[in-house]
């Protein structure tokens, strides 16, 4: 049975100021758990069912600081999910280097006020898939480590650099240096009609508002998903993180048609 502290402290890590003030996050799940351990990522503390303790590997065993073993009461009470896994953890939060430069090296993604986690979360999950390193989030976007955000990235996280700037500084520098602004708007061009460049930015909006208006003059290149329908009710746009898998995987078949 876990004790009350270290149950508290579990909980406490659900606020995001709890999070930045200790530098921690939680995951849940057993293949989330596994995928973090098998990436070489050290754990802060493990509360696991002891058949999931068991399964664990020695140079895995190593790598955790804490091991507690615990039973499905445990896991409901620190949980933050209707239906608890066999295992949540403590992980420090990743350290990387956020320099502008290195990031527009390649082609990379924006993201402008995005607030659902499950959406930051599937177009983290969606930029892994296609070989995208780098999102840049506004500052008023949702926070990374959100466990919503964590859940629906699923272990991307571990393949993807996530970083949070002044958007209209860092769109400012992209295009100082030359590289393409390819902003998702309703009155853009076809994203199945032009050509694509292996650099520059994909931005995205707000999932009700689109791209802030100041933010518009830097977009230099407006581009759009087509609808292959004439419904005049039911759908009038595509959800975010859905448009953005599309406009991925056009940028990767661009790439890897033209090297």
């Amino acid at each position: 049975m876990i004790s009350k502290n270290k149950a508290k402290f579990i909980l406490s890590l659900q606020k995001k100021s709890i999070r930045d003030e200790n530098h921690l996050f939680i995951i849940e799940g057993d293949k989330l758990v596994k995928e973090f351990l098998q990436s070489g990522t050290r754990l802060r503390l493990l509360a696991a069912k002891p058949e999931f303790i068991d399964s664990l590997l020695p140079e895995e065993r190593a790598i955790i600081d804490d091991i507690e073993a615990v039973g499905l009461d445990d896991l409901k009470r620190i949980s933050s999910l209707k239906t608890p896994h066999n295992a949540i953890a403590v992980v420090p939060f990743t350290e990387y280097r956020s320099d502008m430069d290195e990031i527009l090296a390649n082609l990379c993604v924006a993201l402008d006020f995005v607030q659902d986690p499950g959406n930051l979360g599937t177009i983290i999950r969606a930029a892994a898939w296609f070989g995208i390193k780098d999102i840049v989030c506004s500052q008023n976007c949702v926070e990374v480590y959100n466990p919503k955000v964590i859940q629906a990235s699923m272990g991307a996280l571990l393949h993807v650099r996530v970083h949070y700037f002044n958007l209209r500084q860092f769109l400012g520098v992209a295009l100082n240096n030359g590289l393409t602004v390819y902003g998702t708007m309703t009155n853009g061009e076809s994203i199945y009609e032009r050509k694509l460049e292996n650099k520059g930015v994909i931005l995205f909006g707000n999932e009700s508002r689109g791209i802030s208006d100041d933010i518009k003059p830097l977009v230099s290149e407006k581009i759009m998903i087509p609808r292959f329908n004439n419904l005049k009710y039911g759908i009038d746009s595509l959800n975010v993180s859905m448009a953005a898998s599309i406009v991925f995987s056009e940028f990767a078949r661009f790439k890897n048609r033209n090297g």
